[in-house]
This record gives C-alpha cells, structure tokens and sequence, in this order.
C-alpha cells in the first residue's frame, strides 16, 4: 500500500503541471486566434473573460488524457533512471502491480471526463455560442479588422481603412464582388455603415460617397462606371453570425449523450418513414408507368396518327421526368436524415472515447517510461507529441469516414483507443518478461562537435 502511494505521489506533480503547462498552450492558441476580433471592439472586459473561461471546457477534455500520458511517463521514467522500478521487481513487485495505481487513476480520471462531457462541457459549448451570437448580433463588426481583406462573406471581399467598433462606421471601403466570374464589380466608398436586418437574416451595408466599377470579361471593351451619394447593399449574414433559430437550439456539441441518443432514435424513425413513402412512391410510379405504356401500344396499333403518338410519347416522357426528380428529392431527404444519424453517433461516441483514452495512455506510458529510464519532461513531452499525433489522426479521419458513412461510427472514433490500446498491452507484455530500453545515442552523431580550427 506504502508503494501504491509513493507511485501515485510521483504521478501527482508532473500530471498536475502537464495539465497546466498544455492548458497554457491552447489558451494561447485560442487568444491568438480570437485576440483581433475581440480586443478593441469595445466589448466589456466581463464579456471576454466569460468568452474565454467557456472555452476552457473543450481545452480540459482535450488536455487531460495528453496529460495522463505525460505523468506516466514521466513517473516511471524517473523511477528507472534511479534503479527503483529494478528494486521493486527484486522485492517481488511484479510490473503488472505497479500498474495498478495509475491505472485506478486512469479510470478515475475517465469516470469524471464521461461527466464532464456530458454535463458540463455541452453547457460550456452553448454558453460560449449565446455570448458570440450576441456579440456579432450587437458588434456585427466584430468579423472585420482594419486594413485586412474579409473573405467571410460568400462572393464578397470586404476591405475597410478605418472602423468605428461602437458606431460600425467604416472609412475608405472596397468591396469587391467576386459572385459572376464573367465580371469583375469593384465598389469604393468614402464611408459606410454596417448593421443587420430586423430578421436578422441579411447584413445590411449602407455606402455613401462612393463608385461602382464593373468590367466585363467576354466583352472587353465594356466598362461602366456609377457614381452614387449612397448605395445600399443586402448581404448574406450566415458567416458573420450564428443562425438565429428559437431559443438558439442546440448543436450536436452542445448536448449531452442521452438528449443525442433520443434525437438518433427520432431521426431512425423518420428516416424508416421516408424510405417507407419512398417505397410507396416507387410502386405508385412503376404502376402508372406501365399502364401509361399499355395504353399507349394499345393506342399505336389504333386510330392514332404518328405525331399523335409522338404526342403521347412525350406526356409520359414528361411524367416520368417529373417523377425522377421527385425521388431524387426523396432520395437527397433521406441522405440528409442518415449523415445527422451518423453526426450524433460520432459525438456520442466521442463522449466516452476520449476519456477512456486516460487508460490507453496509461498501457502506453508505464513500459515506456521503464524502457526510456528518462523522467524529464522533454523527453516525456516528445514521446507523448509522437502518440499525440497518431491519436488525432485515428480520431480526426474516423471521424471524417464516419460522417460520409464509408466508415461506422464506432469504428471510426475507437479505433484511435482500440490500436494504441492493443500497442499498449504488447508493450507491457514485453517490458514485464524482460528488461528493454531504448537509447537515444544514435541521435547525438547528428550534433557531434567539430574541433576548432587552429
């Protein structure tokens, strides 16, 4: 019990510093991403800190099973570099026994991760999305820097000299329409002012003092210039905000996993539904169909003159036409239905795949750290960047095939945990049977020291 401790003492402080030393890193990331459009668009410093301290909840369900396999390493490593993993295999203390306590606190970690995720990571996520949405909705500036093209707008690139974040005035605009290919549209104002539609569903851009420049590409020789004293412009509002919906209905990442599970039993059911009408339409066709070419060789072999079939031929041509893209509409619905399907799998597998990835770190970390003898935390830091990188590439493309259904969703979000995991046990297997370490000297004949010249 006294070794249990020690062991779980030595995972403690480096676990605790990974946590916060890579929580540092993703803060940084997501300051330096959001820093432009949030710093110095006279939004109140509460507003920011609530921004930032929301998104902390994804930060920490990332962070914490990277920082699992860090301490594991690190704990073991420093344990073999002083001969103590050696004095407790003489003791009796086989490596499977010294692997229960990180891995009782794998499973821990695990258990509240599977809580957080569902409780209050989706909470965090739509807390977050209310206070962009109300940003953009009062600062619908918020999107554009000064002196930077804006290329968020579908078909348009906004480029302003000057912005007013309180007044959502903007100095020296050009906008240029990138919607026809065939033509190229330049618009240049002294000044405008941006805002949104009561409805909220259009970005209303009011120019003053301005020209419009238009060129056409297959005419060269035309050129049409207009000069205006005010110019209003209807723009999609889509990229510049969230959809403004009822009550802000939540996404998938913002639900926990039982409200998903219901929501994919009601999508199977509509689904059933649209394949069962579909069927129903298909055999309501067919029927038609043949009956339309009975009549009409019926009709072929009586009175009927040539163009009068011809006639005939193309009513049903018609119909049919009519009827194929029916179920092509049929067919894009139920497509639809299926990637939701396939959507809310992902992220309720998600829920519980990336917590149990603190016990696949742990099956990694324990004969690694024994086979490296290296309890720093740079060595520890690049070995768990090198899982790192493979973890996300399992979890990142199974998630891409499963959402195109060419993989399912199960597969395609555990076979991160299911391969490390099986890597792990091999590993462990190998490392427990017989003393194994990986040097790193072949790395220092890349930086040998040259004699200085005399």
């Amino acid at each position: 019990m006294i070794l249990f401790k020690y062991i779980l003492r030595n995972h403690f402080f480096p676990f605790l510093f990974g946590v916060i030393t890579l929580m540092g890193i993703f803060l940084l990331q997501f300051l330096m991403k959001f820093a432009d459009r949030l710093v110095g668009k006279g939004l109140p410093t509460i507003v920011i800190v609530k921004l930032v301290t929301y998104n902390l909840a994804w930060m920490l369900v990332l962070v914490v099973p990277m920082a699992v396999l860090i301490s594991t390493l690190m704990a073991f490593g420093n344990m073999a570099q002083n001969n103590e993993i050696a004095i407790m295999k003489s003791a009796g203390m086989s490596l499977f026994r010294m692997m229960i306590p990180p891995f009782l606190g794998g499973i821990i970690l695990a258990i509240f991760l599977i809580w957080f995720n569902n409780n209050v990571y989706p909470n965090a996520n739509h807390a977050a999305r209310m206070i962009m949405y109300d940003i953009s909705r009062k600062k619908p500036t918020v999107s554009l820097v000064e002196g930077v093209i804006s290329n968020e707008i579908p078909g348009y690139s906004i480029l302003a000299e000057k912005i007013d974040p309180k007044t959502n005035v903007m100095k020296n605009l050009k906008i240029f329409d990138r919607r026809d290919y065939n033509k190229s549209v330049v618009i240049t104002a002294k000044k405008g002012r941006i805002y949104f539609s009561k409805d909220k569903t259009k970005m209303i851009l009011d120019l003053y003092n301005g020209e419009i420049h238009e060129t056409s590409f297959n005419k060269k020789n035309v050129y049409r210039k207009v000069e205006f004293s005010r110019h209003r412009i209807a723009l999609p509002s889509d990229q510049f905000t969230f959809k403004q919906t009822s009550d802000l209905q939540r996404g998938d990442r913002e639900l926990g996993a039982p409200a998903m599970v219901k929501i994919v039993d009601s999508l199977k059911l509509k689904k059933a539904g649209q394949i069962k009408a579909l069927d129903k339409k298909i055999a309501s066709i067919i029927g038609v169909s043949l009956k339309n070419k009975t009549g009409v060789k019926t009709r072929y072999s009586s009175s009927h003159s040539k163009m009068d079939r011809r006639r005939i031929l193309s009513t049903v041509t018609d119909k049919l036409n009519v009827a194929r893209s029916r179920l092509r509409s049929d067919l894009t619905r139920i497509e639809a239905t299926r990637r939701s399907i396939n959507k809310y799998k992902v992220e309720i597998h998600k829920k519980y795949a990336l917590p149990f990835a603190c016990i696949v770190f742990v099956l990694i970390g324990v004969p690694l750290g024994t086979m490296l003898r290296k309890g720093g935390f740079g060595v520890a830091a690049g070995v768990s960047l090198f899982f790192f990188l493979v973890y996300w590439a399992f979890l990142i493309g199974g998630e891409k095939l499963a959402d195109r259904d060419l993989l399912s969703p199960f597969w395609g979000i555990w076979s991160a945990n299911i391969v490390l995991g099986i890597l792990g046990l091999y590993l462990t297997r190998i490392s427990a049977k017989e003393r194994i370490e990986i040097d790193f000297s072949f790395v220092k004949k890349f930086f040998k020291k040259e004699d200085p010249v005399v």
